[in-house]
């Protein structure tokens, strides 16, 4: 039995539960409406009052007591699980065993096996499963994809992409405990790592290094991903701001997707070193800023600036994205299988298989 059998599906339209109430949670509610073939109108939370105080916010949703409930619900075509790091893998695998197409938020889970087991069991069940990394489905990124397959930047000799927030220090915080799946990696480190996947493919050879905080996870990592030509040379932090740019250096130009790269918006290509100086000018000070912002307005020649800007704050194009795969049946959606957040964790297993430094 396949899931298009099990949920009287709508033609044109999921029917949209979600699991917790935090805040990517109310930013799926906020953005669904901007989808155009998806609508919500369940949530789960651990606390009745959390549910009921969601459900009053977005409309009068119903309310479900448990995960169960939301797999066994006829009037349910699809879940999102927007709950902690640790909790996806048995929620969704609890999904899956009923057959019901699951949306997990990333980290699809904290573990390569887990997620490989969930492949299968996606497999196995003839399910929808994907993991909501959202940059993927922008606008922009979609732009990145076509420049680079058309040669616009020429053959790729390196990328770098940096992603980095500073967070205070707190133990019993999710970001740096061990037992709600914390670390930069697992929080940060997917963006640039799973970005990388999608453009390129897997790589040739992992490396790199982390420096672990208090707790013991990851508060910095760096991750060298080699490439046939070139290599990624990737980074996140919780010590630091970063520039928080994805840039991709060709032998005709440079491409770069603007901060913050997470929520792609804006593309710019420099065609010679005088207009990326200018653009993007060494230095982190306010003079340095301002004169990249005021560079990357101008028109300077050799430098072409793409905008995608969006409604909303982007998880529209995902939700669209996986609905239109449920709605035609299939287990994954093309761009953004299960094979790719699987290399992702393995990446990041192999980092942390070094010793912290």
């Amino acid at each position: 039995m396949n899931t298009i059998a099990k949920h009287r599906l709508s033609p044109s339209t999921v029917r949209w539960a979600v699991v917790g109430t935090g805040t990517i949670a109310s930013t799926f509610a906020e953005d669904i409406g901007l989808a155009g073939n998806a609508e919500l109108v369940a949530v789960c939370s651990q606390t009745v009052e959390a549910a009921a105080a969601f459900s009053q916010r977005f409309g009068g949703l119903r309310i479900l007591p448990d995960i169960e409930a939301s797999a066994a619900d006829a009037e349910i075509d699809a879940v999102y699980l927007a709950t902690p790091n640790t909790a996806h893998f048995k929620q969704a695998q609890s999904l899956l065993c009923a057959r019901t197409p699951v949306l997990v938020e990333k980290p699809l889970v904290t573990t390569a096996a887990q997620a490989r087991h969930l492949a299968q069991l996606a497999r196995e069940t003839n399910t929808f499963a994907m993991e909501a990394l959202w940059t993927v489905f922008l606008p922009a990124f979609n732009r990145v994809r076509t420049l680079v397959a058309d040669n616009a930047i020429g053959a790729v000799t390196g990328l770098r992409a940096e992603l980095g927030y500073v967070k205070a220090f707190d133990r019993d915080s999710r970001f740096f405990s061990k037992a709600l799946g914390g670390g930069s990696l697992l929080d940060l480190g997917v963006y640039p790592i799973g970005l990388t996947l999608a453009l390129f493919g897997f790589p040739q050879a992992v490396s790199g290094r982390w420096r672990a905080a208090p707790t013991g996870v990851d508060m910095s990592a760096e991750i060298r991903m080699r490439y046939p030509g070139f290599d990624a040379t990737l980074s996140c932090a919780f010590d630091r701001n970063g520039s928080n740019r994805f840039i991709i250096e060709g032998d005709k130009a440079s491409l770069i997707i603007d901060a913050p790269f997470l929520q792609a918006s804006r593309i710019i290509v420099a065609r010679n070193p005088v207009a990326r100086h200018l653009a993007f000018p060494p230095g982190s000070g306010r003079l340095s800023r301002l004169i990249g912002k005021m560079g990357r307005k101008l028109p300077l020649p050799g430098l072409t600036v793409h905008d995608h800007g969006y409604r909303g704050n982007g998880l529209q194009f995902e939700i669209e994205a996986a609905s239109k795969a449920i709605l035609e049946g299939k287990c994954e959606q093309p761009l953004m299988p299960l094979e790719t957040s699987i290399a992702a964790l393995e990446i990041i297993e192999t980092v942390l298989a070094q010793p912290a430094s």
